[in-house]
């Protein structure tokens, strides 16, 4: 019996002290806040649209009666019709006359959802070949447009680069020819501008900006041709661009509109627009998002916890307690260029084969962009490299499968 449980202590002991990989931790740190999210949310939603929906479904109820005693229907009759009523609904027929929702342009429009996966859900196929059609249809259009929302990105972080690189010039310039030769000097650098780079916050801030204009923008469009409100609009305009798509608010659905030929091309145009730069806005803010969940396992380890954490590729270092100790690291703890553990990374054209995630590898990209560098090529490729957000996750995983084989 001693020995059991001196084995058993033992047991858990190493358990205890056994390392946990790093990309595990910060998985399991992020699972846990986004379920903290979601609870802070539904509390949130529950307190502000729970007594609205008490209070529409005790007015629902009253509508009812009135309507039965005053006209004298059978309330079981009157909800068989409030069925059917619901039926036709969903296959696209409404009280108030809309536009077709099959013809050519209706259906364009409803393509055009599927395959940005907007799927506001006004129009669905009601036969069973559209079904089944719609199945493979959306299998290939979706990934297309992925692929286009990824290379949209590549080429907007590029330009944003480009543009951060020339206004650093022009301030240099600006401040005068000294500054330039003095930074040549203690730097021994052929170009004055070879240290510097760009902030991933700024491209951020720009592509926030961009949205908040593209959504101002389309919702004065809205507001006046579909009489919202300003702020439905904008509601609009977010649940479109970031391909929520709930369906509750649809623009150019009503028959006719003045200006109509007009009004469905600027609709379009603003969708499209606004869907490929919430797009790249959100992995630009995944990548923050990352680098906090570093700056917390940072902390965690220099709080006494570093034996707990076993480091890879992608490690989170702290100023005031680094993590450069062989002892800590593990013999798992060899950082290879070409390889990584953790892979949700936006790159610039020039650099998608390193692909890692942190805060300072993006910005030493869109530095690197900037400058016109060249290619760097880091390990074995095997033909897998390339790529953002989904797309560099699963070429990179493929490519460390091969590099292992």
């Amino acid at each position: 019996m001693a020995r059991r449980r001196a084995a058993g202590g033992c047991c858990c002991c190493c358990c205890s002290r056994a390392p946990l990989n790093e990309d595990n931790a910060r998985f399991c740190l992020l699972a846990g806040l986004i379920l903290l999210y979601l609870l802070c949310g539904a509390a949130i939603f529950s307190a502000l649209e729970h007594p609205f929906e008490i209070r529409a479904q005790l007015l629902w109820k009253q509508q009812l009666e009135n309507f039965t005693r005053r006209y004298r229907v059978n309330l079981g009759a009157l909800h068989t019709l409030l069925r059917q009523y619901e039926q036709a609904n969903g296959a696209g027929i409404r009280v108030d006359e809309l536009r077709p929702r099959w013809d050519f342009s209706g259906a364009f429009y409803f393509v055009g959802t599927v395959v940005s996966t907007i799927g506001f859900g006004m129009t669905t196929p009601a036969t069973i070949a559209g079904k089944i059609f719609l199945i493979f249809y959306g299998l290939i259009g979706c990934a297309a447009t992925i692929l286009f929302f990824n290379l949209f990105l590549e080429r907007i972080i590029t330009m944003l680069a480009y543009i951060m690189r020339w206004c650093h010039e022009r301030r240099l310039r600006c401040g005068g020819a000294g500054v330039v030769s003095n930074r040549e000097e203690s730097s021994g650098e052929e170009d004055s501008l070879e240290g510097w780079k760009p902030s991933v916050y700024y491209v951020m801030l720009i592509l926030g900006l961009a949205s908040v204009v593209i959504a101002c923008s389309a919702s004065t469009l809205y507001s006046t041709m579909e009489n919202w409100s300003y702020v439905d609009s904008l509601y609009f305009c977010f649940v479109a661009f970031s391909t929520i798509g709930f369906g509750d608010l649809v623009s150019s659905q009503r028959e006719r509109y003045e200006s109509q030929g007009a009004y469905r091309l600027g609709n379009c145009l603003f969708i499209l627009m606004g869907v490929c730069c919430i797009y790249s806005l959100f992995n630009v803010i995944s990548i923050i998002i990352k680098q906090t969940l570093n700056w917390i396992l940072g902390k965690l380890a220099c709080s006494g916890q570093r034996k707990l954490l076993k480091r890879n590729a992608v490690q989170p270092v702290s100023a005031q307690c680094p993590m450069g100790s062989e002892t800590d690291a593990g013999p798992g703890a060899e950082v290879h260029l070409g390889r990584r553990l953790s892979g949700e990374m936006i790159s610039v054209n020039e650099f998608m084969v390193s692909n890692k995630v942190s805060l300072a590898l993006l910005q030493k990209q869109l530095s690197e962009t900037a400058h016109q560098g060249p290619r760097q090529s880091y390990g074995h490729q095997n033909g897998f490299s390339g790529g953002v957000g989904a797309l560099g996750i699963m070429n990179n995983r493929l490519q460390e499968t091969s590099v292992d084989r």
